[in-house]
Parts: structure tokens; sequence; C-alpha cells
């Protein structure tokens, strides 16, 4: 049998662009008005000079741009614009106000999800207004199938759809890190062990999951990524029937861990309603 070597995984300069703009769409960035030269340097571990050559580049570009005050980068008004015309920034339009309502009605923070490649992406979180609480993951990418998001993300897609998928992601990591107790320099923590409470943990688990998820219409997390959080996950469907997104409760285990299905019942609810705001079933 012929085998092939997998592509390297950011090695094009595309791929390495695409990780400078995620940093700078991070939490922690916008709390502290982008960030420096250095401190990109530092985070995607290369040198200073290429990352000082390469956010100019896109400063002229207007995808990033520089406060000459603090000499730290933001995200630029031309990546903005873009964004506004995609399919995503108006599933987001439709969600806020959803997403709202899921955390008076739970009290706990709330997320809007996407499939980007093998990575759930969090386009909003809307935060727990408990002290201590599950942090907000807006613009935060990880592993879509060791997460209940993008398990339910992943829950319509056929076995050899599904197969292919895994085979190019099936060993991308999780990212961790989920509590939030009002720490400013809260920042994710990537390759953390997961606690081992995983219900997939190779692609004959994860068939299995997806089915369960069908079947109930939810997906849940047990102190699966770290631990003392849960977490409940939904897919939410367009008029054609496909999944497009995932709504997502996270919190603190000792506060609604004794009625997770519970949980992903009214999450799922919650899912059914944005689905029809979208046309689906």
């Amino acid at each position: 049998m012929t085998t092939t070597t997998p592509p390297r995984r950011n090695s094009s300069g595309l791929s390495r662009d695409i990780e400078i703009l995620e940093l700078l769409g991070t939490d922690e960035s916008l709390r502290s008005g982008g960030l420096g030269v250095s401190q990109v340097a530092q985070l995607t571990g290369r040198d200073k000079a290429v990352v000082s050559r390469t956010l100019a580049t896109l400063a002229e570009g207007g995808l990033v741009e520089r406060d000459d005050q603090t000499m730290r980068y933001l995200l630029g008004f031309r990546l903005y614009a873009l964004a506004a015309h995609t399919a995503s920034a108006t599933l987001a339009q439709s969600s806020r106000v959803l997403l709202r309502r899921l955390v008076q009605a739970t009290r706990e923070t709330s997320h809007l999800c996407v499939l980007r490649g093998g990575n759930v992406l969090t386009l909003l979180s809307e935060l727990s207004p408990h002290d201590v609480r599950t942090t907000g993951w807006a613009g935060t990418t990880t592993a879509a199938w060791r997460t209940p998001s993008g398990r339910a993300l992943l829950s319509d897609w056929d076995e050899e759809s599904l197969a292919r998928w895994y085979e190019d992601h099936g060993q991308d990591r999780p990212l961790v890190g989920a509590f939030d107790q009002a720490d400013p320099g809260f920042f994710p923590v990537l390759d953390a062990p997961a606690p081992g409470n995983a219900p997939v943990t190779d692609l004959a688990s994860l068939m299995v999951e997806l089915e369960r998820i069908r079947e109930q219409g939810y997906a849940l997390s047990d102190e699966e990524l770290e631990f003392g959080v849960v977490a409940a996950s939904a897919p939410v469907t367009d008029l054609t029937g496909r999944v497009v997104a995932a709504i997502n409760v996270s919190a603190p285990k000792a506060r609604i861990g004794h009625r997770l299905d519970e949980l992903g019942a009214f999450v799922s609810r919650a899912a059914r309603d944005l689905s029809r705001r979208l046309g689906g079933a």
C-alpha cells in the first residue's frame, strides 16, 4: 500500500499570516489594545525581524494597523469590511440576541461556533454574570473532534467524508484553559493534558458519538478538556438542512454538572429556534 507524507502545517506564508491575524483577534490582544512585534514573535516562535516585515506587509494591505503611540498592532479596517460580507457575519447577527437570552436563562457562558477545516472557530461569546465562569472564546479555534461543539458540527457528515476528514485532523490537539476568574492576563494554553474523560478517542468512537448526537439532539462534555468544566452543544441547520453552526453553553461542573442532560435539551431547543430563523426545519 502506498503512503503519502501529510503536508506540513503552517508551512506556507499565508498560513503564517493567518496565525498572526488570529493572535491579533484574541481576547488578550483586544483587552490590551493590540500586540507588539516582540509579543507576536514570542507567541508564534518566529524571528522578530521576520514578524516585523510580515506585520508591515499586512498593514500595507489594510489587514492590520499600528497604533503610533503604543506601537501595537490591531486588526485592520479592511479585514472587518470583508468580514461584514461573509455568511458567518449574517449568522452572528442572527445569533447575538439568542445567546444573550441563553445567558439570562442559564446564567452560564454561551457561544456560537462554526467549523473551519479541522477546527471549531468561536464566532461569538456571551459571558456568565457569575464571578467564577468559563471564559469567552470569540476568535479562538480548537480541534473539532475533541469538543462537543465540533462533534455537533460534524453530526450530519456521512461516514466516508468523516473518515477522510479524520485522516487529516485526527491528531489535532485541543486548546484548553476554560476558567475565567476576572483575570485580565488569561490566555488559553495549548497541548495541556486533558483529564482523560473523553468519550471520543478514535474514528470508531467518534462515529458512535455522532450517532448519539443525532438521536438526542445535543452533545455533552463532562470534564473532557479541563477539570471542573462541563458543556452542552447542539447543531444549527440552514434552509437546506445542513449543519452550519453550533450553540454551546459551558459552565463550572459544581454549578450545573448534575443537570447536564437538562442543559443539553435546553441548548438543543435554542439551536432549533436559531435554525428556524435561518430558514431550517
